[in-house]
């Protein structure tokens, strides 16, 4: 479609809208466009990478003991359900405008841009800190492992969160390798990411197959056990849901399914970081959904065997909460495999945190190419053509964040960011549809706008979920982003400088 038959735009304000056609326009200046070199089968191994971490081998003994017993499984193809309704708005969206920055193009292609800012700001933050926290639990399974056969760091560098730990040298160590393999290409990046992924799936595999030969039926009796209330929060610590409607969430029963879906939801936060890459991306109309919805159905056939597995070789009320799947595993006198699952959760970890990276700095540059961040940091490695400035500069922030910060608490923010970019997407998939219905769109999202009204209200009961304190951590990183974009990204917006039908 020609410039002149956009539809008209607002040269000022806060919610004037990047055509899908601008955006395009940017990914092919030489200075500022990315390499492409992915296809559909890169786009899943990039999904199942960082979906697959830590809530595969830990978040299912800890659903099944403490909020939905053996119907755990129910739990993941009810979160799986959640990601689904999002993913299906993504894989419109990514098709349609196959432009880096995920759901902040989305954003600013169909709300605005005082939307998109806040939407890209809340992803830098939950990509950083999703970085820094998975890197942290890296290093702890690795020093496992190295305590296993002897070798012991210094206390002082095995980070805060051991006795006199001061600096976690693993985690930062992590970091820096994974920021300068991102700096060297997506090829390179990928074809790392498919040789983990695969040792990884293929732990998980031995761990399916295995336990099968222990499974005792009686375990999964009763299914779905009988309904408790858990002692009620207070303050901080409280669910939203429960200051503001007193409604207090139940383990177990029927609405225990819920609950632990609320929870193990949290396992499948990364297949939206395959729409990150859609501009590096060789055909994103036909790949990106297919790489978008087959890691997520992957992943979540994956979760739900090993849910099933695990609660059926032992008890739910006798699954350990910190390592369930290890620690079955030598309940039924097979300490081997236990070891297995560690070097899996290890080795598995290291994808989760490049992919995670790879996300935050495709966001960045996206921003900084817009205007609103400095455009520093838009300009791509001559050679490499990846968008190094940004990635050099997050990747050591980033490495320093996780050596010398203890951040368990602050976890919960990258689930909260993530739930409000679901909304955010689904919003947008809407809006774009009565805007632009001339669009062509590779892949359409079915039953709009039924569909991302359902994702949008899935994402939001969650996001009730989550405590108080979460909500109000979230706010005042929201309210510093609007002060930045105010005096910074406003009065410095290609698009607000450019005026109403400029071809820039």
């Amino acid at each position: 479609m020609s410039t002149d038959q956009q539809p008209p735009q607002a040269s000022t304000g806060m919610f004037r809208t990047k055509t899908v056609e601008q955006s395009i326009r940017d990914t092919e200046e030489p200075e500022h466009a990315l390499k492409k070199s992915l296809s559909a089968w890169d786009l899943t191994v990039f999904g199942v990478g960082v979906i697959i971490g830590t809530g595969i081998f830990v978040l299912t003994g800890k659903v099944a003991k403490e909020n939905a017993g053996p119907a755990t499984a129910l739990a993941f193809v009810a979160a799986g359900i959640v990601c689904a309704l999002a993913a299906l708005c993504y894989a419109e969206f990514a098709s349609t405008v196959p432009v880096a920055g995920s759901a902040y193009t989305f954003a600013y292609a169909s709300i605005g841009e005082l939307p998109a800012w806040i939407i890209g700001w809340d992803l830098v933050l939950e990509f950083a800190l999703g970085t820094a926290v998975v890197a942290v639990g890296w290093s702890g399974y690795v020093r496992s492992l190295m305590d296993n056969i002897g070798w012991h760091l210094p206390a002082a560098l095995e980070g805060p969160d051991v006795a006199d730990g001061v600096f976690d040298v693993l985690a930062f160590l992590l970091v820096l390798v994974l920021t300068v393999i991102l700096v060297l290409g997506m090829k390179l990046s990928a074809r790392i990411t498919a040789l983990v992924v695969a040792i990884k799936v293929t732990v998980v595999m031995i761990v399916i197959v295995a336990g099968l030969f222990f499974i005792v039926g009686d375990n999964y009796s009763p299914f779905i056990p009988p309904s408790v209330t858990p002692p009620a929060g207070s303050g901080w610590d409280a669910p939203l849901i429960q200051t503001i409607f007193g409604y207090e969430p139940t383990n177990f029963g029927v609405m225990g399914i819920f609950t632990a879906a609320s929870v193990v939801f949290f396992a499948f936060i990364g297949f939206d970081v395959v729409a990150t890459a859609a501009e590096e991306t060789k055909l994103p109309q036909r790949d990106m959904p297919r790489g978008i919805l087959g890691s997520l159905f992957i992943c979540t056939v994956l979760y739900v065997a090993v849910a099933l597995v695990v609660t059926g070789m032992q008890h739910y009320s006798e699954l350990s909460v910190s390592a369930p799947l290890a620690d079955a595993f030598k309940a039924t006198g097979h300490p081997f495999y236990a070891g297995v699952i560690s070097f899996g959760a290890a080795v598995g970890l290291t994808t989760v945190c490049l992919i995670l990276l790879l996300g935050q700095t495709r966001v960045f540059f996206a921003m900084s190419r817009d205007g609103l961040l400095p455009r520093f940091f838009s300009v791509t490695h001559p050679r490499f053509r990846t968008p190094y400035r940004p990635t050099i500069l997050l990747g050591v922030v980033i490495a320093i964040v996780a050596g010398f910060t203890s951040i368990e608490e602050l976890a919960t923010l990258v689930n909260i960011g993530t739930l409000f970019a679901f909304v955010v997407v689904a919003f947008g998939v809407i809006v774009l549809r009565r805007s632009r219905p001339d669009l062509p769109r590779a892949f359409r999202t079915p039953w709009v706008p039924v569909l991302p009204i359902l994702s949008i209200a899935a994402s939001f009961w969650l996001m009730l979920n989550l405590p108080g304190e979460t909500w109000f951590r979230f706010a005042v990183w929201m309210a510093i982003g609007i002060l930045v974009y105010f005096l910074y990204g406003r009065r410095n917006s290609r698009l607000g400088k450019a005026g109403p039908d400029a071809v820039y």
